[in-house]
């Protein structure tokens, strides 16, 4: 029972409370429409004031500012986010397996083509390798024998071709292992740096596992996704604009260096790629860069402030300057809007060289507004 009687205080409590702060607000508007008709008697009797004084009531003239139209020079771009990636980049990993006996280099060091990166432990190839080099030996001076007994035509060919077959097969078989041996030093295929080394001295390597990683960052190819529509637009050697968000500084021209073939039907995307050298090596693979291409260009555009253009159900229409008699009068003009980019939209219909429109002032005025110029 105490507890009921609790939860109904505390509710005409809260009651109370929410209708004071009711009133409260119903109090504070009912104050401002008094501030509200006070200004509009003040401005009432300031503007019957000035009829008096003037003698014609100015206060109906709609002070704008105007702009006088004529052809100028139109380019529409669109943009598209690309991806950076090295031309030469190289992931090292072994064509033998083998402990790793010696790293020669360290991350961050500039190598050369065909400098030693690598060495694998290859003491069970050095000693194949020396008991193949004996047996050679013998191999190779029993094949004289024979031959020289073959010369002179004594003992049979038979034997005289199975020295020769041991001898050539134990050449063969000792080129391979020489090759094996050789792959063991890993050597580097480009001029470039290594970005990162993932394995250790005396870890074993396995072909296919990368051991380290190699870059060259003084060419670089950057990759884009376009959308399909504008295929017809993009052709090979046209020159877009691009720049890096982490470098605003650097702005690119260059020109299409590869238009892909095949439309990604997953995303109806094709791949544009374009090859642009590293000043510096500030650019790094995988950076994000934005492309401007231009897909539209004229230079006889009527353009107008985008923010100018409004519409009903009729269209999109404009307010510009006519006269009448001693009157500057906003005339509402319907137009074609066309290609708009960035503030600024071409009109393809409906306005014309020396046309005034208001510029300033268009969301007071109605048609027929009596108008005055700033």
């Amino acid at each position: 029972m105490k507890k009921l009687i609790f939860i109904l205080v505390v509710a005409i409590l809260a009651s109370c409370q929410s209708g004071d702060q009711t009133e409260k607000i119903r109090g504070k508007i009912k104050e401002k429409k008094n501030q509200v008709s006070q200004i509009n008697h003040e401005i009432a009797l300031l503007e019957k004031e000035l009829i008096e004084l003037t003698g014609s009531d100015t206060t109906q003239n709609i002070l704008v500012r105007t702009d006088t139209l004529k052809p100028r020079e139109f380019k529409h771009f669109f943009e598209a986010s690309g991806s950076v990636e090295s031309i030469n980049e190289a992931f090292i990993s072994p064509e033998i397996s083998g402990q790793i006996r010696e790293i020669f280099v360290k991350e961050g060091d500039r190598v050369s083509k065909g400098q030693y990166l690598v060495k694998l432990n290859t003491s069970v190839t050095d000693n194949t390798i020396e008991e193949f080099k004996t047996s050679l030996e013998l191999a190779e001076t029993v094949f004289e024998k024979q031959k020289q007994l073959w010369e002179k035509q004594i003992g049979s060919e038979i034997q005289y071709l199975e020295a020769k077959n041991q001898k050539e097969s134990l050449e063969t078989r000792l080129k391979t292992l020489e090759a094996q041996l050789e792959m063991a030093s890993i050597k580097s295929p480009i001029d470039g740096i290594v970005d990162e080394i993932f394995q250790k001295e005396g870890e074993l390597a396995i072909p296919g596992v990368q051991i380290m990683q190699l870059v060259n960052l003084s060419e670089l190819y950057i990759n884009a996704d376009i959308a399909e529509n504008y295929l017809p637009v993009i052709r090979k050697g046209d020159t877009v604009s691009v720049s890096f968000p982490s470098y605003p500084d650097i702005q690119l021209k260059v020109p299409i260096h590869r238009i892909g073939n095949v439309i990604n039907p997953t995303n109806r995307t094709f791949n544009i790629q374009l090859k642009i050298s590293n000043i510096d090596s500030q650019l790094k693979p995988n950076i994000l860069s934005i492309i401007k291409i231009n897909d539209y260009s004229t230079e006889q555009a009527m353009l107008i402030p985008s923010i100018l253009m409004k519409q009903d159900r009729k269209g999109s229409y404009i307010y510009k300057v006519t006269s009448g008699s001693d009157k500057l009068i906003a005339k509402k003009v319907y137009v074609e809007p066309g290609v708009s980019y960035q503030d600024q939209t071409e009109v393809n219909n409906g306005l014309n060289t020396g046309d005034i429109i208001i510029t300033e002032g268009y969301n007071l005025v109605s048609d027929g507004s009596e108008i005055r110029i700033k």
